[in-house]
């Protein structure tokens, strides 16, 4: 099992930028795919972006492509998700997740493991 632990949340304006951080143990990093996922409130948990082992490889949700940016430093067992250009619409609360298998997958139920989430809100 993977243990996740996300920070980097808070209140900003539309806008402004904030840079998420989930720190994984457990297992080792660099053969886990990584993934960010966000909910919002009364809506489901929803995609928001993947990385390969590497970080060679990345995908992005159409809500987000060209303003968030994921990528990971296997030496310090940490993904990160860079988000720029923030708009109300992205106020949820956002999870790391874990996945075993070696593909990159947007479906919440091919990741194994889970942060708590942090909390992102952005104000109009």
């Amino acid at each position: 099992q993977v243990q996740l632990v996300e920070s980097g949340g808070g209140l900003v304006q539309a806008g402004d930028s904030l840079r998420l951080s989930c720190v994984a143990s457990g297992r080792t990093f660099s053969n886990l795919v990584m993934g960010w996922f966000r909910q919002a409130p009364g809506k489901e948990r929803e995609f928001v972006s993947t990385i390969s082992w590497r970080g060679t490889r990345t995908l992005y949700a159409d809500s987000v492509k060209g303003r968030f940016t994921i990528s990971r430093d296997n030496a310090k067992n940490t993904v990160y998700l860079q988000m720029n250009s923030l708009k109300p619409e992205d106020t949820a609360v956002y999870y790391c997740a874990a996945s075993y298998g070696g593909s990159l997958m947007t479906q919440r139920w091919n990741y194994n493991d889970w942060g708590q989430g942090t909390q992102v809100a952005v104000s109009s």
